[in-house]
């Protein structure tokens, strides 16, 4: 897939990227992904989207081989390990922290620029009456049902100012009503935020949410 985007710089280009296990080409991909756009990278299961991923957030397994370049904002990421990447990443489980308060949860994941408790608290607090959840700060996040554990885990990547977030199928484990609303939530979120964004999914509904481009993988 190859599209052509002029010289812009904006947003995420991946330039040749190639990912290989062993002989086995599992994906080929060149694409832009402008500010506040999506990207959704389609297949089955085993066929390399989470792979993209872990290639793009600077993790991928040494037992996979790519090639190829990563930029956004005219900035090389290829090379950077994955802490000076700043690629936010949602999974299909929001992987809150159970040992910290639903604020602190957000709290922890501001930049250190950012200091004294009492200011990145206030943030973080800001962030949960942004998704509705101003009420909920200092509650056990057990307590929380799966749409609002989503939307906190959402409101942490935003806290942290990725430059990039990326979608590891986090609308999958959530009914249908909720998947609409948290999907909603997810692409209105980027967009504000202006974020290029990547989301690997097996799902077309996600797919048509999200708008955008598609490339698929997998296919024989």
């Amino acid at each position: 897939m190859t599209l052509d985007f002029g010289s812009d710089t904006q947003g995420l280009r991946l330039d040749d990227v190639r990912i290989r296990l062993g002989e086995r080409l599992l994906v080929a991909l060149d694409a832009r992904v402008g500010r506040g756009e999506t990207l959704t990278v389609m297949g089955p299961s085993g066929s390399g989207k989470s792979t993209l991923l872990a290639f793009l957030g600077g993790f991928l397994d040494p037992a996979f081989t790519a090639s190829g370049r990563i930029t956004v904002d005219g900035v090389e990421l290829t090379a950077l390990p994955a802490e000076q990447r700043h690629a936010g990443i949602l999974f299909q489980d929001p992987l809150l922290f159970p040992h910290l308060s639903v604020v602190d949860n957000i709290a922890i994941a501001i930049p250190e620029d950012i200091r004294g408790r009492r200011q990145r608290r206030s943030l973080a607090q800001a962030a949960l009456a942004d998704a509705d959840l101003a009420e909920f700060g200092d509650r056990d996040p057990d307590t929380l049902s799966g749409g609002q554990k989503a939307r906190v885990a959402l409101q942490r990547v935003l806290a942290s100012r990725p430059r990039i977030l990326l979608l590891d199928e986090p609308f999958s484990k959530l009914d249908a009503h909720l998947r609409e609303q948290t999907r909603q939530l997810v692409f209105d979120r980027a967009r504000r935020a202006g974020l290029p964004v990547v989301l690997v999914t097996h799902d077309e509904d996600d797919a048509r949410a999200a708008g955008g481009q598609v490339h698929r993988v997998g296919l024989p």
